[in-house]
């Protein structure tokens, strides 16, 4: 059976290709992986024709990632992008964790009584 194309109501985004050159496998080895043929797996990556669940399920097991690391209903950003946001986002809730232990810190400290 072969995959099918919804339209533009119902788009499906991937990342096969990005993921494919990152990893150094052509599109022969990941076919051969995923068990279709290679012209299957251009089609998907120029979203000609979209995955079945089962076949979705494969390529996300070959690139070990979820489903939603690899297809979108939106369209994705370059994951250089994504990656320095997750980066950020990471490195401000540590900073902020870290003021607030801060905080707590000095609250703790000028609560306690001197011995006498």
């Amino acid at each position: 059976m072969s995959p099918v194309r919804r339209g533009d109501a119902l788009p499906i985004f991937n990342r096969i290709g990005v993921l494919r050159a990152e990893r150094k496998m052509s599109r022969a080895q990941l076919a051969q992986l995923v068990d279709v043929n290679p012209q299957t797996v251009g089609a998907l990556e120029r979203g000609d024709h979209y995955p079945s669940l089962d076949l979705a399920f494969r390529i996300c097991w070959v690139f070990d990632l979820p489903v939603e690391a690899v297809f979108s209903r939106t369209e994705f950003g370059p994951l250089s992008t994504e990656v320095y946001r997750n980066a950020l986002s990471t490195e401000v809730y540590r900073n902020a964790q870290s003021t607030e232990i801060n905080r707590s810190h000095r609250t703790t400290e000028g609560s306690e009584k001197p011995s006498a």
